[in-house]
């Protein structure tokens, strides 16, 4: 089986390798604006579904490809990815204090079949000062993340709690993952045991 991942990002790549899958790598080209006013959930599985998409009509048909789409949503508002160094500080602000939410979308494609779902992990943070949300960005590590924070990195020292799946956070949910990937007939603990 050939596994595509419809992404450059290094940590779905990374977590994709510590479960031991061989893959290759794709850059889906979409356009990520979405009509209308879908819940979180709807938008980052119309989004995977899209990238998916995408990789295929550049490819052979082979494969098995899997995309993924990650939004951080805070009373139901999403938080994307911050373009500047204020906008990292509006929504670590925001995040200060409070619970929210981040949703995964995963969708699965191979041939004429598609596989789309979502996970949801809820991620509590502590109250945050004004100058540690300032020495958070001056990391950079805000940057290029959803919601303005990554959980592998120092992210970490923010957050006070999960419920849910820790990969999620990451942008990949290894379990549920691994039951779609079932579904297409992909056992990841055989596989791991060859």
């Amino acid at each position: 089986m050939e596994l595509i991942l419809a992404s450059q990002s290094p940590r779905r790549r990374a977590l994709l390798e510590q479960i031991g899958l061989k893959f290759k790598a794709v850059s889906p080209d979409v356009d990520e604006r979405v009509d209308g006013n879908p819940s979180p959930a709807q938008l980052v599985e119309e989004l995977s579904l899209r990238k998916a998409r995408a990789v295929a009509r550049q490819g052979d048909g082979q494969g098995l490809i899997l995309a993924a789409d990650t939004v951080v949503a805070l009373d139901g508002a999403v938080l994307g990815k911050p373009k500047t160094e204020q906008e990292a500080f509006s929504m670590l602000s925001a995040l200060s204090g409070n619970r929210h939410e981040v949703y995964t979308g995963l969708t699965l494609l191979q041939g004429g079949r598609e596989d789309t779902g979502h996970e949801v992990t809820t991620v509590a943070f502590r109250p945050l000062e004004p100058e540690e949300i300032t020495r958070y960005i001056a990391t950079g590590e805000p940057m290029d993340k959803a919601g303005a924070y990554g959980i592998q990195g120092l992210g970490a020292l923010l957050v006070s709690g999960i419920q849910g799946d820790y990969y999620n956070v990451m942008g990949l949910p290894l379990y549920r993952l691994g039951q779609m990937l079932a579904g297409f007939g992909v056992d990841l603990l055989a596989l791991a045991c060859r």
